[in-house]
């Protein structure tokens, strides 16, 4: 492979013109074809295998007049205080509010709070439920207007008017002025690091071209393979923070290369065949983790995994081939000013790595005992990890979501937010009408139960919905409690009526996820790992590296997790943050941190511990091996984790609570990754094994291939040329 590889880097950087042209062209394609093709779908909220999937899927089969993915909003009108909206000129205010709203030709209905009974018994509050003939992405920009005009009459009369639901969400957000400050972040840690404006513009200008590619592919391909708009999120994340690490590392080895004595071009083949294989690697590494996302059998997080995983497989083949191109453009200007003028002495950075890997070797078992101390104490907290979804309720109170979800939990209680759906099937009944107010009066005598609403039945008569109303809010683990106590009491219920039934809702479908997701993370871990681990046993030819390499891994991210539980649930440090409430972590939160961040680890993972190899093959002791890997690589891995953490730190400013979440629990991952694990247990463990960290059993080594991730195929090409041979740029550049 490196021996490819370094042709492929020769062959880029001498046709650098035509590489360039070819991802310009590439980009346009696909740009073009992004801007032709249809819409992206909604959302996907399947579930399949749960109850509540069930208990929906019988909705769409027995009401086929109602659409269930069509949008909605309730409307909350609340009176001055001490007056109520049952008053004769609030009374019509809303009258005619809801009367407008009702004019829209998308809205298939909109009733009055007095006539469906919604007022609250102190009569400070009403509310109606609007639902579309269309999904959210399909309402018209004057359906919107228009809602918005009748909330604003109303509000002229004296009323407080909020709003919540998918007709009113704005979209999820990214890091917006965050996510730009995280790039700039990246950009002077870049500078720093290379002391170069163009060897900082290199790796950024490919990642943001990469990222382009990526999602314009996503929009290009998401009708037809049924990829969402928020698919592209998450590839939007990694491919910027994998695209600037990945072309770190070949500028990097290029940087090296000529320093060696290497021209150019001959620099960017070896650069391409060292760095390039670790790249490949680690990009494997990486696309195992995220297409693994599949195990847990949810679509929209099998798409997202999918769609992301094509973004790194764009980021390593744009480090494999534009960024020596561009390497031909500059050939002198990435490199150090004092590398320019001839000083080609190793700098203060590789000094210090050398420096603390040899204070490492000196003492190998305190420091691992005290990086694993360190971060077990850290990942206490993890034990207590609750999963859910957060809703309305962990928005700002700026947002007219939150204030509405308030109003209504003052006014209806706390579990009005989130009622549970009953689906009753009483197609076997022989009254059905009064097998299902059978099922209702025992479902409303259960503790726990605030109400339940009168059954809307279909047009057959053999299936009806009630609305069940808890006494506590949605997120609470006494709503949880009360879910599966109706689904285990749910023999005795039935008994008699001939009748069965299902529980759905948004509360039921978001418990059914946390459990999915707990279920999936055990097999997912299992998968990814065991994947992984056979990966890397390949490309250092070693049992125990691999091995110690997913210790590793689990301890930083059980320590991530166990900051996330310590901000997001029990609100440590949350208003230094901006987390406006705190509650239970997102369900696929665990799901996704384990997946990304074991990719991006094993990137840290390959790029040093290959360096670390490649001077043990070419004959150095292990323990020299170790301070000479440090010295070539802990600048970069350093530099790369920097560069992670504050472009995943910028989404930490978003509005959404789930990608604040997913911001914070990706950037602390991969400080603790890269800087304890990586730095600091990684050398500890090595300098224990000696060499026996590169053991490998005969019959193991005869089975596996040799792809030659050190470039030992280049040592013979790798020569320094003699002295006094001509450094400078190629004619013609």
């Amino acid at each position: 492979m490196a021996t490819f590889l370094y042709r492929l880097g020769r062959a880029a950087f001498g046709r650098r013109r035509y590489v360039v042209l070819l991802w310009l062209a590439v980009l346009a394609a696909i740009g073009f074809a992004a801007v032709s093709a249809p819409a992206a779908p909604d959302d996907s909220s399947s579930m399949p295998g749960t109850e509540s999937q069930r208990a929906f899927d019988l909705m769409d089969e027995r009401f086929p007049g109602a659409e269930a993915d069509g949008a909605g909003a309730q409307i909350v009108f609340v009176a001055p205080d001490g007056r109520k909206v049952t008053a004769p000129g609030y009374r019509q205010a809303i009258d005619d509010a809801v009367a407008s709203i009702g004019t829209d030709a998308q809205v298939a209905g909109a009733p009055s709070p007095f006539d469906a009974q919604t007022v609250s018994k102190d009569g400070s509050t009403a509310y109606t439920s609007v639902t579309y003939k269309v999904a959210a992405a399909d309402l018209s920009d004057a359906g919107r207007q228009q809602l918005q005009d009748a909330m604003d009459r109303a509000e002229d009369a004296g009323l407080t008017v909020e709003a919540r639901g998918t007709a009113v969400s704005g979209s999820i957000g990214a890091g917006g002025v965050g996510e730009a400050a995280g790039v700039v972040v990246a950009a002077l840690v870049l500078l720093i690091t290379f002391g170069s404006l163009a060897a900082a513009g290199v790796p950024l200008l490919t990642a943001v071209l990469g990222v382009g590619v990526t999602l314009a592919s996503i929009m290009a391909l998401g009708s037809a393979l049924g990829l969402s708009s928020s698919t592209g999120s998450l590839a939007n994340m990694l491919g910027l923070a994998v695209g600037i690490d990945y072309a770190v590392f070949v500028v990097a080895r290029y940087r090296e290369e000529r320093a060696k004595g290497h021209d150019a071009q001959e620099a960017a083949g070896l650069a391409v065949g060292t760095a390039g294989s670790a790249v490949v690697f680690a990009g494997l590494t990486v696309v195992i983790a995220l297409a693994g996302l599949c195990v847990a059998g949810v679509p929209s997080l099998t798409s997202m995994g999918l769609a992301a995983a094509g973004g790194v497989l764009v980021a390593v083949l744009i480090a494999l081939t534009l960024v020596p191109a561009l390497l031909g453009f500059w050939p002198n200007a990435v490199l150090a000013r004092r590398e320019r003028r001839g000083r080609r002495k190793a700098g203060p950075a590789g000094r210090l790595g050398a420096a603390w890997a040899r204070f490492v070797l000196r003492r190998p078992l305190a420091i691992l005992i005290l990086s694993v101390v360190g971060l077990g104490v850290l990942a206490v907290p993890a034990l207590d990890l609750q999963l859910g979804m957060p809703g309305d309720e962990a928005k700002a109170t700026s947002t007219t979501e939150r204030r509405a979800y308030d109003d209504l939990a003052d006014a209806f209680g706390p579990g009005f937010n989130g009622p549970l759906t009953l689906v009753v099937d009483a197609s076997h009944a022989a009254d059905p009408k009064g097998a299902v107010g059978e099922i209702s009066g025992r479902i409303a005598a259960t503790e726990g139960v605030v109400s339940v609403s009168p059954a809307g039945f279909n047009q057959a008569g053999d299936t009806a919905i009630l609305s069940v109303t808890p006494s506590t809010s949605p997120t609470s683990e006494q709503t949880k409690k009360l879910v599966g106590t109706i689904r285990e009491d749910r023999p005795e219920t039935e008994s008699g009526t001939d009748a069965t039934f299902e529980v759905t809702g948004s509360t039921a479908a978001n418990i059914d996820m946390a459990q999915k997701m707990s279920d999936a993370l055990l097999p997912y871990l299992v998968v990814v790992v065991g994947l992984a681990v056979l990966l890397l046993t390949v490309v250092f030819r070693s049992v125990l590296v691999p091995v110690k390499a997913a210790a590793g891994f689990l301890l930083s991210v059980l320590a991530s997790l166990g900051a996330v539980v310590a901000v997001f649930q029990w609100g440590w440090a949350a208003e230094l943050l901006g987390v406006r409430q705190t509650g239970p972590i997102m369900s696929m939160m665990p799901i996704f941190l384990v997946g990304i961040v074991f990719g991006l680890a094993m990137d840290y993972e390959v790029f040093l511990v290959s360096r670390i190899r490649e001077a043990y093959v070419h004959g150095e002791r292990s323990g020299q091996a170790i301070v000479s890997g440090f010295r070539h690589s802990s600048r970069v891995v350093v530099a790369a984790a920097l560069i992670m953490t504050s472009v995943f730190a910028g989404f930490v400013t978003a509005d959404e609570s789930m990608i604040k979440t997913i911001g914070f629990g990706l950037a602390i991952a991969v400080l603790f990754d890269a800087v304890v694990v990586r730095m600091a247990l990684v050398p500890a463990v090595l300098a224990l094994l000696g060499d026996r960290a590169w053991w490998l059993p005969r019959p193991l080594a005869r089975l596996l291939p040799r792809v030659d991730i050190e470039g030992e195929a280049l040592t013979r090409r790798s020569a320094v040329p003699p002295a006094g041979t001509d450094d400078r740029a190629p004619a013609g550049v």
